[in-house]
């Protein structure tokens, strides 16, 4: 056998053995294989080029993918779940569909979108539809999602629609089928960008030989559509996120981040004089365009949900005036009720004179009398949903049930609410979905899936997508598919028909304007930054103290109770361990100074709170900032046995102090000196400041006890320059000047306040007069004070005092930058 057919023969093995167990499911439509059992010609490259790079190398590459995805921080959350954020579930096989069956999707989708625009700005129009009775009234009165205040409002630009998006299965017939219209707050486009990144990554040399069509240039699309709808030139695009508790929030932060649009919040905006604007650091900045991920219910607590905390207050008023455009349109969700979807083959006939390309799953919506009739009669052989997407009845779970699958009690109650509120129901074919191939570490099996494309509005029409969301199960016999109950992601690759050119959203080296501003900074995300700096000081001071009483009970033949009991006071202080009456420590008590999440001050609730503090700015933070944060909260999740030693616990102690360290190193050396950088730096040194100056205070107040000098040295990082600069043991004036008024010491409390004096001399806080705040007198008191003070008169007064200006200037930087009062919108 000559060496080319050895390979040969080695490749078909290597096929075999990556499609062997590969058994399409019985009258379902499988996506890589037709009915013979061949593979379809639009997956053969795919398929040989896995087979070619054989299970161990495929294995490597899915484990770099996989990489990429959790050093990049991509996760979702899981609702009701304990931790309940997760690392993104990749499958690693790209789902591919034919070029020329997507061109006919991209047709459906299109007209589709089309349709959709023209009835929602009829429903909250001239109602036409409704008064020649091709709408039922109830259809669109019965959604929650329809709101009355913006009738008669039409949308800037004339379009409530500039964002579309579709979730699509593929029936046993071949055909694909629309299961739901996403009009509300279209999610997923940026993990599908993020999906695509991991695999082009792991599988270059086959994205680029299938000639995957590339999808920047939509998202280039999208970025342009959304800048030419600002009314004000120096206006932002920005991006209303819920916030870091939403399901999708990392998606949020991405999005923003790379398509350069600012990520807010509803408490981040204001509006005065009809006009929105967004409160940051340096005032009020104007802002009309907001991409909305927030129901249109919540956006205005105002006019619409009283009850919400997510809106902007005044918000429906500035879109009325024409000074805000929100995208999509507030009231837009109602085009997604399951209710209207059974009237959309007859509305395209009406309204466009064509019939509807791309259908969705057969509906009868039980408001009307046949079809109830129809449903009632063929129950068993139906998925029963609610027609608004809401429903009274917990057993939905925000998706269809099939009937058949009903125990006796849930069908009673399911029937007897239809019979009660047949309006509020709607029954559905039960559709198969179609499966696509998932790696199981030794081949591919099939899992049934679903697609959610994505179109854009543009001048010219509308621009899909050339690529998907797709979604799998990890069971065969799913006919939904979600991320929440435990679906895995893919990305869906469109083989071009012709050579792609590679786009960018970065603009033309030669064309950049050269600016060293990063932009505006939000006033919640300065918040954000000065508390994340906060928290990260306490918890490292916690540590300190922790590793410090360690370190002393493991000598118990020379322990002086009088220190433990200054340590303990010390360590209660930072809330690190309860106030009892007891002056002892015990290691049980540092365990649960370490870990006990529930006890503020302790080391795990201070990075837990950084966490949360660093949630809330992720796309102001570098993927390996956060990956460290990640890294000291899963540490600190890891308690130690109850047999641990206090060696365990030093180690424990050092490797999260470790951790700060790298989190710290990478906020001074990679985060440019801006505004952003100077919150947390603030944060850092009023923290640093104010934790130096307790402990200081406590064991220098009365009698000064054998070794709480040493402690001192030791809390502040200094025992080496001390032994460097004196040849002598630890001195009161000598150790008092180095851990307070050494302003070259980066630990002492003068150094603290001299970067804080300096660090509020670049904040924006100057005075229209030209004369010193009162901020700048807290620091320039302070300056003054430590430098001319003597170390032999340190005492525990002279601390006591620096620490409380420490605080009061702190809360003077909470109340200027943080807390808002009256705000002027300029035009």
């Amino acid at each position: 056998m000559s060496a080319l057919e050895h390979n040969l023969s080695g490749e078909v093995r290597r096929r075999a053995l990556l499609l062997d167990g590969y058994v399409p499911l019985a009258n379902v439509h499988d996506e890589m294989m037709d009915s013979g059992g061949n593979v379809r010609p639009h997956w053969q490259d795919l398929v040989d080029s896995f087979a070619s790079l054989g299970v161990p190398e495929l294995e490597r590459r899915f484990a770099a993918a996989d990489r990429h995805l959790r050093d990049a921080g991509v996760f979702h959350r899981v609702y009701g779940s304990d931790g309940d954020e997760r690392t993104w579930p990749l499958n690693h096989v790209p789902l591919v569909i034919d070029p020329a069956e997507w061109k006919k999707l991209e047709a459906g989708i299109a007209q589709r979108a089309e349709l959709l625009e023209a009835v929602v700005a009829d429903i909250y129009g001239e109602a036409n539809l409704v008064r020649d009775g091709h709408l039922p009234a109830a259809v669109v009165a019965g959604s929650d999602d329809f709101l009355r205040p913006m009738v008669g409002l039409e949308p800037k630009g004339g379009h409530h629609l500039r964002v579309y998006a579709v979730d699509l299965g593929r029936g046993p017939d071949g055909n694909w089928w629309v299961l739901s219209d996403r009009t509300q707050a279209p999610s997923g486009m940026g993990y599908a960008l993020e999906n695509r990144i991991a695999l082009s990554r792991s599988l270059p040399d086959i994205y680029r030989s299938m000639n995957v069509c590339r999808v920047a240039g939509f998202f280039q699309t999208l970025r342009d559509t959304l800048n030419e709808l600002h009314e004000r030139e120096n206006a932002r695009v920005c991006l209303l996120t819920p916030g870091p508790l939403n399901e999708t929030y990392f998606e949020h932060a991405y999005l923003s981040r790379y398509l350069g649009f600012l990520l807010v919040e509803g408490a981040d905006l204001v509006v005065r004089d009809s006009r929105l604007a967004v409160r940051t650091v340096e005032g009020a900045q104007p802002a009309d365009v907001i991409w909305r991920r927030v129901d249109s219910d919540f956006i205005d607590p105002l006019e619409l949900n009283p009850g919400s905390q997510l809106g902007v207050p005044g918000l429906v008023e500035a879109v009325r005036a024409g000074h805000a455009t929100v995208v999509n349109s507030i009231g837009a969700g109602v085009l997604e009720s399951r209710a209207l979807m059974g009237f959309l083959p007859a509305l395209c006939r009406q309204v466009l004179g064509e019939e509807l390309a791309l259908p969705n799953v057969a509906t009868w919506w039980c408001g009307q009398e046949r079809e109830r009739s129809h449903v009632l009669e063929n129950f068993n052989d139906l998925a029963i949903a609610p027609a608004f997407n809401t429903s009274s009845l917990g057993i939905f779970n925000g998706s269809p049930i099939i009937a058949s699958d009903l125990d006796r009690a849930d069908r009673k109650a399911v029937l007897d609410a239809l019979k009660r509120r047949s309006v509020d129901f709607v029954g559905q074919e039960v559709v198969r979905l179609s499966t696509t191939p998932v790696w199981t570490g030794t081949g591919l099996e099939p899992r049934p899936c679903v697609v959610r494309a994505y179109a854009v509005r543009t001048p010219d029409g509308w621009s899909v997508m050339p690529g998907a969301f797709s979604r799998v199960s990890e069971r065969l016999d799913e006919r939904a598919v979600t991320m929440q109950q435990g679906g895995r992601a893919v990305d869906v690759w469109i083989p071009a028909e012709e050579e792609t050119p590679q786009t960018t959203l970065l603009t033309e080296p030669d064309e950049v304007q050269i600016t060293r501003r990063a932009g505006t900074l939000p006033s919640r995300a300065a918040d954000n930054l000065f508390w994340l700096g906060r928290y990260m000081e306490r918890a490292e001071a916690s540590l300190r103290l922790i590793r410090a009483v360690a370190q002393r009970l493991s000598d118990r033949d020379d322990l002086d109770k009088r220190l433990i009991a200054r340590l303990r006071g010390a360590l209660v202080g930072l809330g690190a361990i309860k106030l009892e009456e007891r002056q002892t420590l015990t290691s049980a008590d540092l365990v649960a100074a370490l870990y006990e999440a529930k006890q503020f001050g302790t080391a795990a609730s201070l990075v837990r709170s950084a966490r949360n503090a660093a949630s809330g700015i992720r796309e102001r933070l570098s993927p390996q900032a956060w990956r460290e944060l990640t890294k000291l909260g899963a540490h600190l999740e890891r308690r130690l046995p109850p047999t641990a030693t206090d060696g365990d616990i030093i180690d424990a102690a050092e490797e999260a102090l470790d951790l700060v360290a790298g989190f710290s190193g990478l906020s001074q050396e990679n985060m440019n000196r801006l505004l952003g950088w100077r919150f947390l730096e603030m944060g850092r040194r009023i923290e640093r400041a104010s934790v130096t100056c307790s402990v200081v205070e406590r064991f220098i107040r009365g009698e000064i006890i054998r070794g709480g000098l040493d402690v001192l040295l030791e809390f502040a990082d200094s025992q080496i320059s001390y032994r460097v600069r004196y040849a002598t043991s630890a001195g009161r004036p000598a150790v008092l000047d180095m851990v307070t008024l050494d302003p070259s010491n980066p630990r002492s409390i003068a150094f603290q306040i001299g970067v804080i004096a300096r660090t509020l001399a670049a904040l924006p806080i100057q005075q229209a007069d030209g004369l010193p705040t009162q901020e700048e007198k807290i620091a320039a008191l302070l300056v003054a004070e430590l430098a001319t003070t003597a170390a032999v008169d340190v005492d525990a007064a002279t601390i006591g005092w620096v620490r409380m200006q420490v605080m009061k200037l702190s809360d003077l930087l909470t109340s200027r930058f943080f807390v808002h009062g009256n705000v002027s919108v300029r035009g």
